[in-house]
């Protein structure tokens, strides 16, 4: 049986320019550009309760996936900017080359690395650099731009242990930065975009050295970069999937009606639709 959002993806009708994005939680989502999808970081299971509570942690979902990883038979694309498995979901990644042939798995070095050890063909998975533009089908170009997750991590190879996703989708350009914390250099990298995807779930001593949960951006971090870079929308995500890991959205729209009150923002609930126009 359907969740529905499938139908809602596959239904949804859009100008050649337009791009559709699906929230799917924590910070996935399934763009749609031109008849193609893209999933991103898509996390739709509960694999992380079940291999990583403790004592000390309880990962529970807050709420269950809105689509089942068995419904992704028409993706083209898979990307994930990390290996945590809130991002990289072996179940998520296991299921869908099951059942989807024709996807391709992109990542940074490490991402493909886990996606062999996952049993997904080497000849379906595609290793993505940071800073080096990559054209795939139609007029979808992807860039890999270093994430600090809470710190830059170089993998050895040239690139980053972290790596978020520049979309360029024709003339609109979605930044997806996965984990991330401010760094030198990040705002040059993704200026003007039309979306920014950033998590705002923060850090802070108890969460990252007694609880060992490595954080990203706070609001404040989030809404100062989506100014100093032009973007034309900020997404706040990573705030709502556990309790032990998440921030009161208040504290996001609170800040940015304080520090840039004309900027736009969208924050999402599962399984929600934004058409980019």
């Amino acid at each position: 049986m359907e969740s529905g959002l499938k139908e809602k993806i596959l239904g949804t009708e859009l100008l050649p320019s337009q791009v559709a994005l699906f929230y799917l939680g924590q910070v996935g989502f399934i763009l749609k550009y031109q008849g193609k999808y893209l999933m991103i970081d898509g996390y739709l299971s509960d694999y992380v309760d079940r291999n990583f509570s403790s004592d000390l942690v309880q990962w529970k979902r807050l709420y269950p996936s809105p689509i089942r990883s068995e419904e992704l038979d028409f993706l083209d694309y898979v990307f994930c900017t990390h290996t945590h498995c809130d991002h990289a979901d072996p179940d998520t990644l296991k299921a869908v080359a099951e059942c989807n042939q024709k996807a391709v798995f992109m990542g940074c070095a490490s991402v493909c690395s886990a996606l062999k050890e996952y049993g997904i063909p080497a000849e379906r998975i595609c290793k993505i650099k940071a800073d080096e533009e990559m054209l795939l089908e139609g007029n979808i170009r992807v860039t890999g731009v270093p994430a600090a997750h809470e710190e830059l991590h170089p993998d050895g190879e040239g690139g980053y242990e972290e790596t978020g996703i520049l979309f360029a989708l024709g003339e609109k350009k979605i930044f997806h930065s996965g984990d991330c914390c401010p760094y030198d250099g990040l705002e040059q990298r993704i200026q003007n975009c039309d979306a920014l995807i950033l998590p705002v779930n923060g850090r802070d001593y108890y969460r990252t050295y007694v609880k060992d949960i490595i954080g990203c951006f706070d609001s404040v971090e989030a809404i100062t970069i989506a100014r100093n870079t032009n973007a034309g929308l900020l997404m706040p995500v990573h705030w709502d999937l556990y309790e032990v890991n998440s921030v009161n959205p208040g504290i996001f729209a609170d800040a940015i009606h304080r520090l840039a009150p004309s900027l736009p923002y969208h924050i999402f609930v599962p399984g929600e639709r934004y058409i980019l126009a």
